[in-house]
């Protein structure tokens, strides 16, 4: 029975465009993007929803917590499932807060570290094998209220797909590019609204089946 994992922040976890800071809120299971990919995957196919809202794809985060930091995430996540058959990654939005002055390609670089630990050997082997799905996620609009956090933030992450389709490439891995799929937002400038949930998780099973 193939076993997807996905893993990413809260647009993986399925987390609505804010409104109000602070207030905690998830799209349900007919919403969310893995969920409508698992669907449109078919019978068979088992599910591991790895989102954590604010995880980054190397930083420990000085306000949320050093747990933001998906290295070490990853690893938890991979020998906690599984065995895994296909991987899709899904990070680099919250590395372009302002408070990491990230540019595009140390981005990118946190995202091969990612890379890294999927393909190595121990998690390679602890699995059988399994295929990575490599996810740009769309743009930044710094809008709405938490766009303090994320000034500068629009210029950084339009930088990210092209960037992103080398590492897949250099890397023999898939890539799929949402940011030519859907958009963020107008209501906050992160999040997704159920209908780019529901674009995106078509897409992404699409390219599952191509892997």
């Amino acid at each position: 029975m193939p076993f997807l994992m996905t893993f990413g922040d809260s647009n993986t976890h399925g987390t609505p465009p804010i409104v109000t800071r602070g207030e905690y809120h998830r799209f349900g299971p007919g919403v969310r993007w893995p969920q409508v990919c698992l669907r449109a995957l078919g019978v068979g196919w088992e599910l591991a929803e790895e989102g954590l809202p604010g995880r980054t794809a190397q930083f420990p985060d000085p306000v949320i917590g050093a747990h933001m930091n998906g290295q070490d995430g990853l690893k938890i996540a991979l020998q906690s499932h599984g065995p895994v058959d296909v991987l899709t990654i899904m990070l680099g939005t919250n590395d372009v807060k302002a408070r990491f002055s990230a540019t595009p390609e140390a981005v990118t670089a946190g995202v091969a570290g990612l890379v890294d630990i999927a393909l190595s050997l121990e998690m390679q082997a602890r699995h059988g094998g399994f295929r990575v799905l490599l996810i740009c996620p769309p743009p930044v609009a710094e809008v709405g209220p938490i766009a303090g956090e994320f000034l500068g933030a629009t210029a950084r992450s339009t930088g990210l797909a092209e960037r992103y389709q080398a590492l897949a490439q250099a890397r023999g891995l898939g890539f799929l590019d949402a940011g030519q799929i859907i958009a963020v937002s107008p209501q906050d400038g992160i999040h997704f609204e159920p209908e780019a949930h529901a674009a995106l998780g078509l897409a992404v099973a699409e390219a599952v089946g191509q892997l």
